[in-house]
């Protein structure tokens, strides 16, 4: 059954994670370009006097991006959050996501992320009004509670989905967590028993058996991955194709070759020079080149080492570009 958020049906049942500094728009095109049936803004202030900056406008949804386009905001007020998400819905969103799941301490010492699940009637005026404030699907990521021993995300869910929430996606640790330790996938199965609306289970997605274990145990709507497509954003057509069953027939699966990977990696690279310009782009860049080098040298620790160093060195982003080509065409 496709998965559907509001009037959207998308074309995948897995969905790209925001990730904060990641995923811009350069990384999403080349999610969705592998199957990636949403892929959501990076985390967007609310604060009002921020909106204008050049770092919210570069994490803005962009017009020209298939729909829908889900804008994520982060916040503690309601008024200053509704606000936040209207803002978006101008500026060329269709869904507005709600950070409830963020664990980074410079967020939940704000109070918010993570950190509101410890206060669900603040959650409850957060849904309430932010949903009566647009005309668009608003969709909620939390995580399974704020620690281990206070799992409360099913007393959330049940409350998202009485305030008029889309979808909701759930990761599989607590605020205290982080991302260190196991996530479990006990509370989404509960929380998939218990309510009507999509749930995205996410979560220790590592690999294709890892996304089909989580699908078959929680009976999840979707899978939400995160850092495994880092550096290897072709991940969504892998599972998309095991998931389907394409795995059964050779005539029908066609797998991705090594140097449609290089050329990826290369118009990835180009796209984030492209997006940012020279200075800024060829540092942001070099995080991405470490991950695409990490999965096109298998692993070679000894060689990644070797070329990161070589390549993190440069400061000029046509030579970067030239650089991990040449690189690349050795592999």
């Amino acid at each position: 059954m496709p998965l559907q958020i509001g009037p959207y049906q998308l074309p995948s049942k897995l969905l790209l994670a925001p990730m904060a500094g990641i995923t811009d728009r350069p990384y999403r095109d080349v999610c969705r370009l592998y199957g990636a049936g949403l892929a959501a803004s990076e985390m967007l202030t609310s604060d009002p006097s921020l909106l204008q900056t050049r770092k919210t406008q570069l994490r803005l949804v962009q017009d020209d991006e298939p729909l829908p386009r889900s804008a994520q905001i982060v916040g503690t007020e309601p008024e200053v959050m509704a606000q936040a998400a209207q803002f978006n819905v101008e500026n060329g969103a269709n869904i507005i996501d709600i950070n409830m799941g963020c664990p980074a301490k410079k967020v939940c010492n704000k109070a918010a992320g993570s950190a509101l699940m410890r206060n669900t009637s603040l959650v409850k005026k957060i849904l309430a009004t932010i949903v009566s404030s647009v005309d668009v699907p608003v969709t909620l990521k939390i995580r399974t509670g704020w620690a281990s021993s206070n799992r409360n995300a099913l007393e959330i869910a049940k409350i998202a989905e009485d305030q008029g929430i889309s979808c909701l996606a759930v990761h599989g640790r607590s605020r205290s967590q982080a991302f260190m330790g196991h996530a479990e996938y006990e509370t989404i199965r509960q929380i998939k028993q218990a309510i009507n609306i999509p749930v995205i289970a996410n979560g220790d997605i590592y690999s294709i058996e890892d996304a089909k274990f989580i699908f078959d145990y929680t009976n999840a709507d979707g899978l939400m991955l995160g850092r495994i497509t880092h550096g290897q954003p072709w991940i969504f057509k892998e599972i998309n194709d095991k998931l389907n069953g394409h795995f059964l027939s050779k005539n029908i699966i066609k797998p991705i070759s090594f140097r449609e990977k290089i050329e990826t990696t290369l118009t990835h690279i180009d796209a984030i020079h492209r997006y940012y310009g020279t200075d800024q782009g060829v540092r942001i860049a070099r995080k991405h080149i470490g991950w695409y080098l990490y999965n096109l040298t298998n692993q070679d620790q000894v060689l990644l080492k070797k070329l990161k160093r070589e390549l993190f060195t440069i400061a000029d982003a046509p030579t970067q570009l030239n650089h991990l080509e040449s690189v690349l065409n050795k592999l």
